[in-house]
């Protein structure tokens, strides 16, 4: 789906949130699905983190979401049907190919959106050396940095003012920037782990050291970015801010 598509799509489940269920008429093509990202090394360390995330995203907001994530390869044709991709890894990430580097790079830079998430949770080896050295690669021009408190990002849908996931290796984001629009976002702190539920309904990991709070704010930061996926700095409009205010609880 196209990104101008998939904002009128999202504008108008965004008008529809107070109505008691959210609209179903567009059609499987309107649903939103996350594509993963499959690479060389563990690409998807937490199998169930997609579907439980888009089963929130369902009950939360008017987001009509399919039922789980999408593998997809770089090297397919398939990675511009989905504005919000992911990529995980649990250890070191082997080096993307140039030619999907390209796929990649070309589709942040018409709007599409990328949530880099470390299953290991590790910093300065496994995982995050290696992921940092790919993003590098991707967007030479644009070096991670840490997210500011004030972003958008943090209030697209909740207004989240601290970090969650299945372990705090860092208490903040980090992203990189195309055309003054945050197109990649990376958290260390295992978001897929404070996700992931098993079939029996129990969560597979225990999230450390905030337990069950820390992982409500992973969910509410899943929902964020999401938001911010489809929608970008729409909510950084004065006029959004009562509405913003009724969402704290």
């Amino acid at each position: 789906m196209r990104r101008r598509t998939f904002l009128k799509v999202a504008a108008l489940g965004a008008g529809s949130l107070a109505l008691p269920r959210p609209a179903r008429a567009m059609g499987e093509a309107s649903r939103v699905a996350i594509g993963q990202i499959e690479h060389a090394g563990r690409w998807n360390p937490r199998p169930s983190a997609l579907r439980r995330l888009s089963w929130e995203l369902s009950q939360r907001t008017s987001i009509d979401s399919a039922p789980d994530g999408v593998p997809l390869r770089l090297s397919g044709s398939a990675v511009h049907l989905h504005p919000f991709l992911y990529l995980a890894g649990d250890g070191a990430l082997p080096p993307f190919p140039e030619a999907d580097l390209g796929v990649l790079r070309r589709h942040l830079q018409y709007g599409g959106f990328l949530l880099v998430d470390a299953a290991d949770g590790s910093s300065g080896s496994g995982f995050d050396s290696s992921v940092r050295r790919e993003l590098q690669r991707l967007l030479p021009a644009s070096p991670l940095a840490r997210v500011p408190r004030e972003h958008v990002l943090y209030k697209s849908f909740y207004l989240v003012d601290h970090q969650g996931g299945r372990v705090l290796t860092r208490p903040w984001l980090e992203g990189q920037v195309v055309n003054g629009r945050l197109a990649v976002v990376y958290s260390q702190n295992d978001l897929g782990g404070a996700w992931a539920r098993g079939q029996l309904g129990d969560w597979e990991y225990d999230c450390t050291p905030g337990g069950e709070p820390q992982r409500e704010t992973a969910f509410r930061l899943g929902v964020n970015l999401a938001m911010y996926a489809l929608c970008t700095d729409y909510k950084d409009d004065a006029v959004h801010l009562p509405f913003i205010l009724r969402r704290r609880s």
